[in-house]
């Protein structure tokens, strides 16, 4: 990362990498060109090739950026002392506030992988890094909730969440978000009974 005489980021790469997102996530990776993320970042192609050597290191870096807003997110609701059910709510509930948002376009990071099918190329690396540490996070967060094993959760938790980024671009919005976030309280229903059911046999 090139940094200035202070020790700062570049304000050359960030305005490449606030462009170069915006247009992205907007009109998708193949069809935008580096002319044109020049011409509206007002860099040269050296500039941008001095930050990013190619444009699949610029799309890694795109993808890392969202992954990092993503992590503060789930950070903010982690960090709020709340009970670990709701801890879950507010991760799906910001989940659910981003597809109805006047921006949304998809999932960053699905639609990513649908452009770089090869699981070998740096872009489709990067999404897998980021679902590994989504769903890690989640199965973490139902380990702490209910006595079964968290894994299944988690990846329903995760295959809901992308459930409702897919149809969240086809469909209401609104009726989406309702039914991801009715599915979501299933499966905290479920974890939480499952720990009455336990206590219920062992008293039994």
């Amino acid at each position: 990362m090139v940094r200035n005489a202070r020790g700062q980021v570049s304000e050359a790469r960030s305005r490449l990498l606030e462009t170069a997102t915006r247009i992205f996530y907007a009109e998708g990776l193949h069809s935008v060109g580096i002319d044109r993320i020049v011409a509206e970042a007002k860099v040269t192609r050296a500039t941008l090739y001095r930050h990013f050597p190619s444009k699949d290191e610029l799309v890694v870096a795109y993808l890392q950026a969202v992954g990092q807003a993503d992590r503060a997110q789930v950070g903010e609701a982690l960090g709020s002392g709340k009970p670990v059910p709701d801890i879950v709510r507010a991760i799906a509930g910001s989940i659910a506030a981003g597809i109805q948002s006047a921006v949304f376009r998809g999932c960053a990071f699905l639609n990513a992988a649908a452009e770089y099918p090869d699981p070998e190329h740096p872009v489709h690396k990067a999404v897998l890094a980021h679902r590994e540490w989504f769903l890690g996070t989640i199965t973490d967060l139902f380990a702490q909730i209910g006595e079964t094993p968290p894994e299944l959760a988690g990846r329903h938790f995760v295959m809901l969440r992308d459930g409702a980024m897919a149809a969240g671009c086809l469909s209401d919005p609104v009726e989406v978000c309702d039914t991801f976030l009715q599915g979501v309280e299933g499966i905290l229903e479920h974890r939480l009974g499952s720990t009455s059911r336990k206590a219920a046999a062992g008293s039994a």
